[in-house]
């Protein structure tokens, strides 16, 4: 009847607790620290002077493209300093993104409407897309803002010089430029902007030698901007040095390879000089680069012409005379003739060329005719015009001559400055 009682195992009871506690503690805190899959885990947050300081090396190494996007992010970051939406802006024109870099410096102005520098680079990116009138009125208010704002004066020497190339602008403004490169000289004489403007200027004033030093001392401040070799270049071919030209042409194309001016220009120094395989080659790049551009179209259909495929030749300059769409599906917006307009003329007279050599000649003595009476001060391209006419009037004589060069050809033109004065 009795029966004897167990003795209580305390190790284990007190095992137990302990395991019971440490699952409780292990629930309330470990486990609530553990993350969800799929969710990701946070991130050290940079701060925009990391970010900015990133864009700016990047830019000084030549990397415009990583350089914005590092801006961008600073902007993200900190988006009420306005100085960094200037600096973005600055970047987006040296990458030939115009448009962008427009908003950028109008992003400033929302966060500061009275900031020279917002107006003065607002004012820059208008002028490279043609709004010169638009570029001027910005360009002078950031100098009223801050007559000392170096770089709204050097900004200015190239809207004055642009405005005049286009027509828009009369040679005093050539004149103003020249004293306001000189401000620039005298307020900030290292800087890049401040040694590219006075190359732009003596460049249009003849000065190609004075020119090619000033983007020398640009290029010394940083090496890597494509602009500068593009300016240097054309000057090196102005001058008849062409091999350095190519140079600069090749450099400005490996630093920005998107750019199809370095091919274009690359593409007429070997035209220049006879090596038309070459120039093809190159007109065919620029193409790829930028197919919607009828001008690019144009110089493909001149080299097409210089090796003699003339089918090839006559499509791609048909856009230029006609527009239309294009076999790669883009609409092609045709350019007018209209005097003062060399290159544009020489489109013309090769596609007339062309289509008397393939006996089109109907409406080859069309654009015969179309240039005479349009561009008749163009001694070069009404002398094309005769050799259409002659051409078609040989082939009604006799089949046409194996395929080669016309009596007359194309010659290469640069907008020269009425007069000169001392820069």
């Amino acid at each position: 009847m009795n029966k004897r009682r167990s003795r209580p195992n305390w190790f284990r009871i007190i095992l137990l607790s302990l395991l019971v506690l440490a699952a409780a503690y292990i629930n309330r805190f470990v486990v609530a620290e553990i993350e969800p899959p799929g969710v990701p885990s946070p991130t050290p947050t940079i701060s925009a002077d990391t970010l900015i300081a990133e864009a700016q090396g990047l830019y000084e190494q030549g990397k415009l493209l990583p350089a914005i996007d590092s801006y961008k992010k600073a902007i993200v970051s900190e988006p009420d300093d306005p100085a960094t939406h200037i600096m973005l802006a600055r970047v987006l024109v040296f990458a030939g993104q115009y448009e962008e870099a427009q908003t950028s410096a109008e992003d400033a102005l929302l966060l500061n409407p009275d900031n020279s520098m917002a107006f003065a680079v607002r004012a820059w990116a208008l002028s490279f897309q043609g709004e010169y009138l638009e570029a001027e009125t910005d360009i002078k208010r950031a100098l009223e803002l801050d007559p000392n704002n170096a770089l709204a004066h050097a900004y200015y020497v190239e809207i004055l010089i642009d405005s005049y190339y286009s027509g828009l602008g009369s040679f005093d403004g050539v004149e103003k430029a020249i004293e306001e490169s000189r401000v620039a000289q005298a307020l900030a004489p290292d800087l890049l902007e401040t040694h590219r403007a006075r190359g732009y200027v003596l460049e249009a004033t003849g000065n190609y030698e004075d020119a090619i030093r000033e983007y020398e001392a640009a290029i010394a401040i940083n090496p890597n901007i494509a602009d500068l070799y593009l300016a240097m270049g054309r000057n090196y071919r102005i001058l008849g040095i062409y091999d350095q030209a190519v140079d600069a042409f090749t450099r400005a194309d490996a630093l920005n390879p998107q750019d199809p001016n370095p091919d274009l220009l690359l593409s007429r120094t070997y035209a220049t000089i006879g090596e038309y395989g070459k120039a093809m080659q190159f007109a065919e790049s620029a193409v790829a680069n930028d197919p919607a551009d009828t001008n690019l179209r144009g110089n493909l259909g001149v080299m097409y012409y210089r090796n003699a495929y003339w089918p090839e030749s006559v499509k791609e300059l048909s856009y230029v005379v006609k527009g239309g769409l294009s076999e790669d599906g883009y609409e092609m917006e045709f350019i007018n003739l209209a005097p003062g307009s060399p290159r544009v003329a020489e489109y013309y007279f090769t596609y007339g060329l062309v289509l008397a050599r393939l006996e089109q000649c109907g409406e080859a003595l069309q654009i015969a005719q179309l240039i005479i009476s349009r561009i008749p001060a163009d001694e070069l391209a009404v002398e094309n015009a005769n050799e259409i006419t002659n051409r078609c009037q040989q082939n009604l004589e006799a089949p046409p001559s194996t395929p080669g060069t016309d009596a007359t050809e194309a010659v290469e033109s640069t907008p020269e400055a009425t007069a000169t004065p001392s820069p």
